[in-house]
This record gives C-alpha cells, structure tokens and sequence, in this order.
C-alpha cells in the first residue's frame, strides 16, 4: 500500500463550498457542545459529584482547551474537511486513519439521535400527552431539509440557533447573580455545604462526573471538521478556537455555579433540565418556560451541527476510498446530499429506543455514543505528537506545552475511558465500544486493506 504520507494533503476538498466565515465556524462549535450536555447531561453529574461538579467541569474543560490547540495547530497547518482523521492516515498509518473516522462517523450518527431523545423530554413541558415519536421525527424531517438546503443555509441557522444559545446563559448567569445577591451570599454558601458539603458522594463521585463533563464538551472539535467549507481557514480557526474556548469557559463553569447556589444539588434531577428546575425554583413568571424553550433550541442547534458533521465524514470516507463513492458526490449548492442522509440514521436508532424504553432512552444513547468521540480525542492527542515529531512546529499556530499537555491529554482520555466500567450511568460504554473497534478492525484488515 502507498505511504500515506507520499501524498501532501492538498487542504481543499473537491465539491464543497467555502462558503462559512469566522463567526459562523466558531458558533457550529458552539452550536455541538452547548446542548444537551450542558443542559440536560448536567444533570447526570450534578447527581454523581454535587457541588464539586465544578471541579469536574474544570478538570473536563482542562483537557477540552488541550484537544483545542492540538486540533487548531494541525487544521491551521492544512485545512481539509475531515481534518483529523486525515492527519491520522497521514501521521499514524491508513489503520488509525479509518479507525478515527469511522469511530467519530459514529459517534456523531448517535450523537444525533441523543440530541433528538432530548428534545421529546423537553416537549412534554408543554405536551405531555403527545407520544415523544412525534416530536422526534418531526423535528429531524425539519434539520435534515435544512441541511439538504445548502451549506451556507446551514450555517446561518446554526448561527441564528447559537446566538439565541448565548444570550440566554448570558441572562441566566446575571439573572442568577441577581437572585443570590438578593438573597445573600451566606444563601449560597449554605446551599453549595447543605446535603452532605461540597464532596457528598466523595472524590469518587467527582471523578465519574469528569465523563459527563467530557461528554458535554464533545463535538466542539467541529470546528476541524468544518475546516474545508470556511472561507479563510487559517485565520477563521484560530479566531474561532479562542473565541470557542473563552465562551465554554464562561457558559458551563459560570452557569454551573449559579445553579448550584440557587438550588440544592439533590433537586438537579434529569427529568427535565436542571435550568428550568432553577428558573421555577425563581419564581418569575413564564421563566420555567422560557428557558425550556432555550434548551429545546440548544438540542436543536447540536442536533444541526452533528448532521452536518457527520454528513462531512460521510464524504471524507467515500472520498478515500472507504465507503462507496457515491457518498462522494455533491449536488449543484455543493450538498453531499447521500452522505448527508446516512448522517441522519440515528434517528432511527433514537426513535427505536425511546419506542422501547422512553425513561431511560437518553441515559442509554449517551452510554453508546460516547466512546466513539472519546477514542477520537485519544487519537487526536497521538496524532499530534506524531504530527510534531515529523513536521515539526508550525509557524502559523503553535500548541503551547508540548508534548507535555498533548501527553496529559491522552492521559486523560485513557483513564476516563478507563472509569466508565465501574460508573452506573457509562456501563455500556466499553461494551459496546470494544467490540466496535473488533469489528472495524476486522473489515480493515479482511477487505480495505487489500485495496
């Protein structure tokens, strides 16, 4: 087989459009990672770690801005849709080329189908007698046209869907500092040492919510993805990286410690979402609903952003050869409109489940979908480190710490990785995972690998 790296990379992907700006590149991160595991998944980890859910998030976030400034160095390099998973070819070998995609291809597939799970628990606020398969195939048919529309009407709802997104925690976090101000700051205190103090369920509990919290983050490495339709690439990603970075930062930690001094970490349930619990537990009027509305857009917006993501690995496939090649093909507004509905498979693997078990159905999809991403953040941080011991640094955008933080990163997707075993919520992670890169490894090595 020809060394991948025989090959530059060319940086521009045939067929698609550059058609997304800045601002656009950094809000369809946002648009991934702020959903439903900020607000419905922070719920699991309030429940596992109470108050010291911050340092969770923290300890998340930390390896978050890790796999950021990896990814930024590398696309920055050569941006291409697909990024990571073609600098996995090029730097680690065709295996771990195919693994990465077809791990994320995956995981966002499911990651779709979590998405859209959520949205029929945040229609029974105002419906509750309407059978959660309505909504959910209602609202897929809707993303789906959107994204069958063009690139370009992609990226402005999702810009549009972001925004909402980002004022209303805005006003969540004042809002919330003004009801603690009015109360107190010896309120707050209270309510972060009631129920058992910062640690109830010890250091344990706060190490299992680190997997909630990495789980919130994901898909912020949608900014690599969308790489190959930005308009200037260079400068779009390494804007759109800080930028992504100091809003993450704010929203989950700063909305977090709000929650958590209005209202007791036990009443953080995952019925609904933690920030309408907060909203009623205020008093306003309409607010509950409001916000409910906010975090209905929010699923909305990820569920948007992981269709267009995993369309986009789709094409990368088929453009490598390791998917049927019709995949490949775009039509006249530049849409991989075959790849595109494969992409949307997993709402079908959400309706089947919440047709089976509709209260458990979100803890389940998040459990499978999970190990996709987190094998590619693993992937990402070695492809780095490979990365830099054979092109060396950079000029444009330089990671800074190396190999220290790419080395802590790995790190620490290992060892979360490795808890998920003993975690209730996570059990069926590596049971599902494990198999899954048995099997691919399988029709890798029986099938691909002699072409």
């Amino acid at each position: 087989m020809a060394d991948p790296l025989a090959a530059p990379l060319t940086g521009a992907t045939p067929g698609l459009r550059r058609a997304l700006g800045a601002g656009q590149l950094a809000m369809i991160a946002i648009g991934g990672a702020v959903g439903t595991g900020l607000f419905l998944g922070s719920g699991f980890a309030i429940q596992l770690a109470g108050p010291a859910v911050l340092l969770s998030y923290a300890i998340g976030g930390a390896i978050t801005l890790a796999l950021m400034g990896c990814l930024a160095e590398m696309t920055v390099a050569d941006p291409a849709t697909g990024a990571f998973g073609l600098f996995a070819e090029r730097y680690l070998g065709d295996y771990a080329g195919f693994l990465v995609r077809y791990a994320y291809l995956f995981a966002n597939v499911l990651a779709v189908g979590t998405e859209v799970t959520a949205v029929a628990i945040y229609m029974r606020y105002w419906a509750p007698g309407v059978p959660g398969l309505v909504w959910i195939l209602g609202f897929s048919a809707a993303l789906l046209l959107v994204n069958l529309a063009s690139v370009r009407a992609f990226g402005a709802v999702e810009y549009v869907f972001s925004a909402i997104k980002v004022a209303a925690i805005l006003l969540f976090v004042a809002g919330g500092i003004a009801v603690i101000a009015r109360a107190g700051g010896g309120a707050a205190l209270a309510t972060y040492a009631g129920h058992g103090g910062l640690l109830p369920n010890g250091w344990w509990g706060m190490a299992q919510a680190v997997i909630v919290a990495l789980f919130s983050y994901i898909s912020i490495e949608m900014i690599a993805v969308a790489a190959g339709e930005a308009a200037e690439p260079e400068r779009a990603i390494v804007r759109a990286f800080r930028a992504t970075m100091l809003r993450l930062a704010l929203f989950y930690l700063g909305s977090l410690a709000v929650m958590l001094a209005i209202v007791p970490w036990t009443q953080a349930g995952t019925a609904t979402s933690p920030f309408v619990t907060v909203m009623a537990a205020t008093g306003v009027p309409f607010a509950a609903g409001a916000i409910n509305a906010v975090v209905l857009i929010a699923a909305l917006s990820a569920m948007n952003s992981q269709i267009y993501t995993a369309s986009r690995m789709v094409f990368s496939l088929a453009e490598r050869g390791l998917a049927l090649r019709g995949f490949a093909r775009v039509d006249a507004r530049g849409v991989p409109v075959r790849a595109l509905l494969v992409s949307g498979s997993g709402i079908a693997v959400a309706a089947a489940i919440y047709a089976a078990t509709p209260d458990s159905a979100l803890a389940v999809m998040i459990a499978v979908s999970v190990f996709g991403a987190l094998f590619t953040w693993g992937m990402i941080f070695a492809t780095h480190l490979a990365f830099r011991a054979r092109a060396g640094a950079p000029a444009a955008f330089r990671m800074w710490g190396y190999p220290w933080t790419s080395l802590a990163g790995l790190t620490g997707i290992v060892a979360v990785l490795a808890m998920t075993p003993f975690t209730a919520a996570f059990g069926a992670t590596l049971l599902y995972g494990v198999p899954f890169v048995a099997i691919l490894s399988l029709v890798y090595w029986l099938v691909l690998r002699r072409r």
